[in-house]
Parts: C-alpha cells; sequence; structure tokens
C-alpha cells in the first residue's frame, strides 16, 4: 500500500510538470493529450494493481500483474523507440535531399578566389 502512494505521488509531480510545460507553452497540444493518458493510464493501473493481479492469474499465468504491466511498459519503450528511430531516419533522408539541391543550385561554391 505505501509502495502504491508512493507511486501515485510520483505520477502526481508528473502531471504537475506536465501541466506546467503546457502553462509555459513548451508542448504541443497532442503531446499534452499523449502524457496526460499515459500517467492517466499509469494511475489507474497502481489503483487496480490486485485486481490486475487477480485476471492475470485468472488468464494461468504465474507471474504478478506488477510483472506483466513491466513487460508491457517495456515493450512500449521498444515500440517508442523504433517509431522514433523510423522518424530521425526520414529527417535525415530529407536533410540529405535539402543539402543535394542546395549544392546544385549553387555550382559555384566554394566561391572563387579573386
Amino acid at each position: 500500500m505505501l509502495q502504491q502512494i508512493i507511486a501515485l505521488i510520483v505520477i502526481a509531480f508528473f502531471l504537475g510538470r506536465l501541466f506546467w510545460q503546457k502553462h509555459k507553452q513548451q508542448l504541443a497540444k497532442t503531446e499534452m493529450i499523449f502524457w496526460l493518458i499515459f500517467w492517466v493510464i499509469a494511475a489507474i493501473a497502481i489503483i487496480f494493481i490486485k485486481w490486475i493481479d487477480e485476471f492475470i492469474a485468472g488468464l494461468g499465468f504465474s507471474s504478478k500483474g506488477i510483472d506483466v504491466l513491466f513487460y508491457i511498459g517495456v515493450i512500449l519503450l521498444f515500440y517508442l523507440v523504433f517509431k522514433i528511430r523510423l522518424k530521425i531516419e526520414n529527417i535525415e533522408k530529407n536533410l540529405t535531399k535539402i543539402t543535394k539541391e542546395i549544392a546544385i543550385n549553387n555550382k559555384e561554391y566554394p566561391p572563387k578566389k579573386e
């Protein structure tokens, strides 16, 4: 029970920081919604952890609910890293394309010495 309270306090801290960053206009609306949903789901999972334990045991798994939540979290993190890697790759392709176009348009680069 103490661990759940500490976890909920940490989540409340992160939610406070989230709203503070939105107030300072450091977050886009979609980013705010994503993180708000993420932290609310995390809080709900912590509140209902005993029910999740019973549900997981009912499915025939021998691990605890928190272990399953941890596995889901790790899978989600790997997915997000994959998506970020794809986005960076796309940015690098666009940057290469822009650099190539600039180089083709500036045939006299570097400028001739006089």
